[in-house]
């Protein structure tokens, strides 16, 4: 059966890019809902949904945008939360253009969603079958969807900093992993890179506190990693995000090498571009039972959370 909140949900915290105080609400919503955010900042409380075709390519972040122009920035940690604990229709109430960044997780969403409680809601649930393989590249950075009975979630990164270098992890997303696994794993970056970013107008939100910070073999962010191979522990996190914008559950296996937002929307577009290789399926308890969120508990949060 779809899903919602039970009760309202707020959360403040500050903008990964504008550095601005923001507030994030999630609010039940009916069947067939889907996942949607306001702005409530502007007249008339515009409304962009978070869907593959709404998402525009933006620097570091996921962005989604409406027909008029009104975008909503850094969704992907609050989505791969709503997918991890198998939200399905939802509205989110922004009073800024970006989501909070929170501690660069989405550890809080899902603590948050877990107190707040998950309500069934009496309508079926459909989710997308992969059906044949799709795959994109973008340059040396790829990714690819392949048949599978449960969302599998693969990837591959190479990094020169000693502190990260090269990790690679495969997961089953059923039954909660998401929480026990990858909901913790904070963004990262190189501390090289936060100069240049904060020349650019980006990353002005950005601190020690909310990602973590790399210098060769350093670990700049105090407390160090949270996991020995935090940073793809994050991709994988990202991954489910951006995946999460497909409309519905996938039941699929994702592969990601090198790959970042603009790659998985990329993918995404390329599944639908395939009538061949997706189709509906009406869930069952059989496939409800290998979905994202199926059984989770507050006690399968890490202690960060």
């Amino acid at each position: 059966m779809q899903t919602t909140l039970r009760s309202d949900l707020s959360l403040d915290g500050i903008g990964l890019h504008l550095g601005e105080t923001a507030r994030v609400t999630l609010r039940p919503a009916p069947a067939d809902h889907g996942i949607v955010f306001r702005r409530v900042d502007l007249p008339g409380r515009p409304r962009v949904p978070a869907r593959w075709d709404r998402v525009i390519v933006a620097p570091l972040n996921t962005r989604i945008e409406s027909d008029a122009g009104v975008s909503v920035s850094t969704i992907e940690h609050l989505m791969a939360a709503l997918a991890g604990c198998g939200i399905h229709n939802l509205l989110v109430d922004v009073d800024g253009p970006e989501v909070p960044i929170l501690d660069g997780s989405a550890a809080c969403f899902v603590s948050g969603i877990l107190r707040a409680g998950i309500q069934r809601l009496d309508a079926p649930l459909r989710v997308i079958e992969i059906l044949a393989p799709v795959s994109v590249r973008l340059g040396d950075a790829t990714a690819r969807l392949d048949p599978s009975e449960s969302l599998r979630i693969s990837f591959e990164i190479t990094f020169k900093e000693a502190a990260i270098g090269h990790q690679r992890k495969s997961l089953n997303m059923a039954n909660g992993a998401f929480a026990r696994e990858l909901c913790d794993c904070r963004t990262f970056c190189r501390a090289g890179d936060v100069t240049a970013m904060r020349e650019q107008g980006l990353a002005l939100g950005g601190s020690y506190e909310n990602a973590v910070v790399v210098d060769g073999a350093q670990v700049l962010s105090p407390g160090g990693l949270r996991r020995a191979d935090e940073a793809v522990r994050h991709k994988m996190l990202d991954a489910l995000g951006d995946l999460y914008t497909a409309g519905a559950p996938i039941l699929g296996a994702y592969a990601g090498q090198r790959a970042g937002h603009a790659v998985t929307n990329a993918l995404l577009r390329a599944l639908f571009a395939r009538p061949d290789a997706w189709a509906w399926k009406t869930c069952d308890a059989e496939i409800g039972a290998r979905l994202p969120g199926v059984g989770l508990t507050l006690a399968d949060l890490p202690a960060v959370a």
